[in-house]
């Protein structure tokens, strides 16, 4: 096994543990200050990765097709919360379970209404095409890395928001005694209109970014959505942090497995058998791993201890 494949397979965590932090942030805000569960979240990466695949198909700027992204994502938030989510706030999970899966079923119709049941495809730019070098000889995918750093800097802005601005604050405190900022005279539904168009637009950001690896296509975010329940369970609900460590935590575990088990295995099996028992092994790694973390601290990594 060769050690800079190794360091390429590391990378490749990294960056898919950077996309699902993008998806994770999002959705433990909205369920750390709403204490909403949000089933169609999976459904705003997917529309932030269709306006980027459109946009950059229209003007064939994807800095463009960034941006659209995110504000596609952020409108469509801001509808959803504004039209359906506010009326849920009071009510059981179970319907907002219900509620928010049939959103999952419109937007998956509207999708495929406005844009067809084709996949579409978000070509990487010029510039961010073939391969970097990177010290020690090792060749790297240039869009790859580029996700990486874009991710690490949003990370970073929103650490910098949530710990040291005034709207930091206000997310903060909502999330520990909505009822005492109410009081104060904060704005509560102003409040939870802005994190919730803040959740939606980290998720099509992440949507966009990941539409020029894969295709874009209907369906694509639930998947990830279910990596991402996984990654706040790990890290700890409502906890920025946890959701960090429990992302690079999960892409590093899913890749680096799906790499190194049927190479373990095949030293002691039949390199056929090997692989099927390898990538059958992988595909749980995650899930192991999150019932280890709960094992040990049921409130995750980084979450708030139950009283």
């Amino acid at each position: 096994m060769s050690t800079i494949l190794l360091i390429e397979q590391t990378l490749n965590g990294l960056q898919f543990g950077v996309m699902l932090f993008l998806m994770a942030a999002g959705l433990t805000l909205i369920f750390g200050v709403m204490g909403l569960i949000n089933l169609a979240h999976g459904s705003l990466y997917m529309v932030g990765a269709f306006a980027a695949a459109g946009v950059a198909a229209w003007t064939g700027s994807f800095l463009l097709a960034l941006a659209a992204s995110l504000i596609a994502a952020a409108l469509a938030g801001v509808i959803v919360e504004m039209l359906v989510i506010r009326r849920l706030y009071d009510r059981d999970h179970l319907d907002q379970v219900l509620a928010t899966f049939a959103l999952i079923l419109i937007f998956s119709e509207g999708t495929r209404w406005v844009f067809g049941s084709f996949p579409l495809f978000l070509d990487t730019p010029d510039w961010l095409s073939g391969t970097v070098m990177l010290p020690f000889g090792i060749e790297y995918s240039r869009y790859r890395l580029a996700i990486i750093l874009v991710g690490l800097a949003v990370a970073a802005g929103l650490f910098w928001m949530i710990a040291r601005t005034r709207i930091g604050i206000r997310i903060r405190a909502g999330e520990n005694d909505r009822e005492m900022i109410g009081a104060l005279g904060v704005n509560i539904s102003r409040l939870y209109t802005l994190v919730f168009a803040l959740g939606a637009a980290l998720a099509g950001f992440a949507g966009a970014l990941i539409g020029a690896i894969q295709t874009v296509q209907v369906g694509m975010g639930e998947p990830v959505l279910i990596l991402a329940f996984v990654v706040i369970v790990i890290g700890g609900i409502g906890s920025i942090k946890g959701a960090f460590i429990g992302a690079i935590l999960v892409g590093l575990t899913d890749t680096l497995g799906r790499f190194l088990l049927p190479v373990l295995f095949g030293l002691v099996m039949e390199p056929s058998a090997a692989t099927t028992v390898g990538a059958s092994l992988a595909s749980m790694a995650i899930y192991i791993l999150m019932a280890g973390v709960l094992l040990f601290r049921p409130q995750g990594l980084f979450g708030a201890r139950a009283t």
